[in-house]
C-alpha cells in the first residue's frame, strides 16, 4: 500500500492556481480544499442576505460581496469564501487583483448539514481573529432561524437569535435591521420530522 505525499503550497502558489481555476478552493496550512456546490435553499438565502444588505447600502460608504469574494484570515492563514461579506468604510485587499478581502465587518454563512459544524466551530475560530470583524451571521437552511454573534467591547462574542417569519435581527456594526420574512423569501423549508 503506497501513500501519495501531499504537496505543500505557499499562499502565493495557491493564489496563482486559484485565480486560474474553474472552481473555488479554500486554502489552509499549505493545502487546498475544493468546495462543493450548494442547493437551491442555500443559494436563495445567500442571495437574499446579499440583496437586503445591498439595498440598505445605497448611498452609504459600504459594500457587500457575494461568495466569489475570497477573504484572507491573516492571523491564521485561512483563505475562504464566505457566503456574504460586508465592509463599511474602505475595503482593503491583499494585492492589486482586488479578489482577496482583508477587513470584513460582517460575515454571513448559510448553514447546511455538510458545513454547519465547521461554520459554527473551526471556521468561526478563524473569523474571530479578524480584527475588523464585528458580527458573524449564521442563517439556517432547515428552519426560519438566524443567529448573530456580535463582538463586544471586551472582546467576547454575544449571541442573539431570531426565528419565525416575524423575527428581526439587527446588525449594529453596519446599522442594518433584517427581517427574517425578507431573508427567507421564496425559500422552501423542508418539514421537520
Amino acid at each position: 500500500m503506497s501513500t501519495q505525499p501531499s504537496t505543500f503550497l505557499t499562499p502565493e502558489q495557491y493564489l496563482e492556481i486559484e485565480r486560474q481555476a474553474e472552481f473555488k478552493s479554500e486554502y489552509y496550512r499549505g493545502q487546498m480544499f475544493a468546495m462543493a456546490g450548494a442547493k437551491e435553499p442555500h443559494n436563495l438565502l445567500a442571495g437574499n442576505v446579499f440583496g437586503e444588505l445591498r439595498e440598505r447600502f445605497r448611498k452609504r460608504p459600504c459594500k457587500v460581496y457575494q461568495s466569489d469574494m475570497r477573504v484572507r484570515v491573516s492571523a491564521t492563514g485561512l483563505y475562504t469564501y464566505p457566503d456574504v461579506s460586508a465592509v463599511c468604510g474602505e475595503a482593503r485587499f491583499a494585492d492589486d487583483e482586488l479578489d482577496t478581502l482583508l477587513n470584513p465587518n460582517v460575515i454571513a454563512e448559510v448553514l447546511s448539514p455538510s458545513t454547519e459544524a465547521y461554520d459554527r466551530g473551526r471556521k468561526f475560530e478563524h473569523y474571530r481573529s479578524i480584527d475588523s470583524l464585528a458580527e458573524y451571521l449564521l442563517v439556517s437552511s432547515d428552519r426560519v432561524q438566524v443567529e448573530l454573534f456580535a463582538r463586544q467591547p471586551d472582546g467576547h462574542w454575544l449571541l442573539t437569535a431570531a426565528s419565525g417569519p416575524d423575527g428581526v435581527i439587527e446588525l449594529r456594526s453596519i446599522d442594518c435591521r433584517l427581517a427574517l420574512r425578507d431573508l427567507y423569501e421564496k425559500v422552501e423549508i423542508p418539514p421537520t420530522p
